[in-house]
C-alpha cells in the first residue's frame, strides 16, 4: 500500500513539475499555430503547424519581411498569419506588382519580393497609404487569395501576437522560418 502510495506521489510531483515548467513557456515564450486557408502560399500550405515566438518583440521591432500571426482586427477571436510589407510611419504605395516603399528618411525603397514569391504573382490591386506609429501593413504571400491589410485596413502594432519562428509539421518541410533580406 505505502508503495502505490509513493509511486502515485513521484508520478504527481513530476507532472506538477513538467506543467510548471512548461505551462509558462507555452503561453509567453512560444506558441502552436496551424496555418488555415490558401493566403499563405505557396510558403504556408493549409495544415502546416507553426511555432511562435512570442517573446523577440519585446526586445526588437518587427522587421519587412517577418511572418506574424496576429489577433485579426476585425474579430479578435480570430488569428491570421500574414507577411509585414509596410513599417510604421512609411509610405506604401502598391501597383500592380510594384511595391515602392517611401520611408521616414526620404529614401524610396523597391521591394524586391523574388525570395519568397514567384514572379507570377500579381497583387490585384491598387494602394497609396501612409502608416501611422504603431500601425503596419500586411499582406499574404497568395495575393490573390488573402483577406489582408488591402482589403481590411492597416494592422495595430498591439495585435501582434508574435513572429513565425518554426515550421515543424509537415515533417518533410521542418525547418526555421527566415525573413527574407530586402
Amino acid at each position: 500500500m505505502k508503495g502505490v502510495f509513493s509511486f502515485c506521489w513521484e508520478t504527481a510531483k513530476i507532472i506538477i513539475i513538467a506543467v510548471v515548467i512548461v505551462a509558462p513557456i507555452r503561453y509567453f515564450v512560444f506558441q502552436p499555430f496551424f496555418v488555415k486557408g490558401q493566403s499563405m502560399e505557396p510558403n504556408f500550405q493549409n495544415g502546416d503547424y507553426l511555432i511562435i515566438d512570442e517573446i523577440s518583440y519585446r526586445f526588437a521591432e518587427p522587421e519587412r519581411g517577418d511572418v506574424i500571426v496576429f489577433k485579426y482586427p476585425n474579430n479578435p477571436s480570430q488569428r491570421y498569419v500574414k507577411r509585414i510589407i509596410g513599417l510604421p510611419e512609411e509610405r506604401l504605395v502598391i501597383e500592380g506588382s510594384q511595391t515602392r516603399i517611401y520611408g521616414k528618411d526620404g529614401q524610396v525603397r523597391s521591394v524586391n519580393e523574388s525570395s519568397y514569391l514567384p514572379e507570377s504573382v500579381f497583387t490585384p490591386v491598387n494602394i497609396d497609404i501612409t502608416l501611422k506609429h504603431g500601425e503596419y501593413f500586411v499582406m499574404g504571400d497568395n495575393r490573390p487569395f488573402s483577406s489582408d491589410s488591402r482589403s481590411w485596413g492597416v494592422l495595430p502594432e498591439k495585435n501582434i501576437i508574435g513572429k513565425v519562428f518554426l515550421r515543424a509539421w509537415p515533417l518533410a518541410a521542418l525547418a526555421k522560418v527566415a525573413s527574407p533580406a530586402y
